[in-house]
């Protein structure tokens, strides 16, 4: 039996949603929002096999969800466009309005160390042209080589301890990372401000700011 133009559609509509339906996959596509990066980086990062992360990609790829490309003998991976990151967005608003568990583990572990309201993407831009506020990234080096905040300084979080002389301890800083639930930017808050720094998140992280057009290094 033939369908109709609209059933068509949903069909295809229905790829995309089952490329979501990992939970690693929406991980490997919150590393891609960071920048294109190899197969072999993505599964340390992950940590899966590079067959395993390879074969979530490839489902991706064959839902429009991301590209690829290949350099000598790495092929190289990227989100197909910044809608992607969009995609993302509304999927965790549905959850968080809509799902029970969502909301327990965002109090339970989240709010634990960061129940202070985070910094909008307006007012960190605002208060950064104003040199009122230490933007922090706290990303590993080669994700922040891959884009930045402007003006934003790496220290990657497993550094932070060490690296406590290089902030300026009378103005606020303002930490961000790879999205709003990126445990590195909750446990730089954490951290900070057990050493009396004045310390905030960004409600967001760098996918998001790129996404709404504002300047990336």
């Amino acid at each position: 039996m033939s369908i109709g133009p609209k059933q068509a559609l949903f069909a295809e509509f229905a790829k995309v949603a089952r490329a979501l339906g990992h939970a690693h996959r929406l991980e490997l596509l919150e590393f891609l929002a960071q920048g294109e990066r190899s197969v072999e980086a993505l599964s340390q990062r992950i940590g899966l096999s590079v067959a395993n992360a390879s074969q979530h990609l490839q489902q991706l790829r064959r839902a429009g969800l991301v590209g690829s490309r290949r350099d000598g003998k790495f092929v190289l991976y990227r989100l197909q466009d910044e809608a992607v990151v969009g995609l993302l967005t509304t999927l965790r608003i549905v959850a968080e309005r809509n799902i029970a568990e969502v909301d327990r583990i965002v109090r339970g572990y989240f709010a634990d160390r960061d129940c202070m309201e985070p910094v909008s993407r307006e007012e960190l831009l605002r208060r950064t042209r104003a040199g009122a506020v230490t933007v922090l990234d706290v990303r590993p080096p080669d994700e922040y080589a891959l884009g930045h905040l402007p003006g934003a300084i790496n220290i990657p979080l497993r550094q932070l301890e060490a690296r406590l002389a290089e902030l300026d301890p009378d103005q606020e800083i303002v930490a961000y990372c790879r999205g709003p639930y990126c445990v590195l930017s909750f446990e730089a808050v954490a951290t900070l401000r057990g050493h009396g720094f004045k310390i905030r998140r960004l409600e967001e992280g760098l996918p998001e700011w790129r996404a709404a057009g504002l300047p990336v290094e």
